[in-house]
C-alpha cells in the first residue's frame, strides 16, 4: 500500500502517529508525517484505522504499485 499525508489539510491532530506510531509521526511543526522507509505502510493493518481516525481525513491509503 501507499501512504500520503496532505499536508495542506493536516492540523497536526496527532491521530495517525497515535495510532500506528511505528508508520507516522509528527514533524517539528506538529503536522503528521509519515516515517522515511514506511510510506509502503509496512504491511501494518492499523494504516487504514490511522487514515479513518484522522479528523481532517488528510491521509490516503492507497495500493501499491
Amino acid at each position: 500500500m501507499h501512504i500520503e499525508i496532505d499536508t495542506g489539510v493536516c492540523i497536526g491532530a496527532g491521530q495517525c502517529a497515535l495510532t500506528e506510531p511505528a508508520v507516522f509521526t509528527q514533524d517539528d511543526d506538529g503536522f503528521g508525517t509519515v516515517l522515511p522507509g514506511r510510506a509502503d505502510g509496512a504491511g501494518s493493518p492499523l494504516v487504514r484505522e490511522a487514515a479513518r481516525a484522522c479528523p481532517v481525513s488528510a491521509i490516503s491509503v492507497r495500493p501499491g504499485a
